[in-house]
């Protein structure tokens, strides 16, 4: 399978690179199969992501999967946000080769794991998910 014209434009013109000074919440993964690592960086104000960028090292796909997740996931709840799995980011991509799928799967915990950090960092925030071990 070929990439598609959505994952092409994500990976030419990705949204959302950078970092964001002070965030919120603070998502890093990575896969050492591939060795694509992914920075999430959110902000959150009444409990919506106002803003989130991140910083991808990886294949195309894997900035991609990183460039359309961060566009999902800004301006959405906490609780949206948590909803967005890997298969609703590579079917907005219109698809990914199936050894490119892991990409769609960090992107999603890479939004996960901001949300944890960010629902560590504030005493306000009631932590919902499991602690990490």
């Amino acid at each position: 399978m070929a990439y598609s014209d959505k994952v092409m434009d994500h990976f030419m013109h990705p949204r959302n690179v950078g970092k964001i000074e002070n965030p919120d919440g603070v998502g890093k993964v990575g896969n050492p199969v591939c060795g694509d690592v992914m920075a999430i960086y959110i902000k959150v104000k009444d409990n919506i992501i106002v803003d989130i960028k991140f910083e991808t090292f990886g294949c195309g796909a894997a900035i991609a999967t990183s460039s359309m997740a961060t566009e999902l996931v800004k301006g959405k709840s906490i609780e949206e946000a948590l909803k967005i799995s890997n298969t609703v980011v590579a079917e907005k991509l219109d698809g990914l080769p199936a050894n490119k799928l892991h990409c769609s799967l960090l992107a999603e915990q890479g939004i996960k794991a901001a949300i944890e950090d960010y629902k560590l960092r504030s005493p306000n925030v009631k932590a919902q998910s499991s602690k990490r071990e």
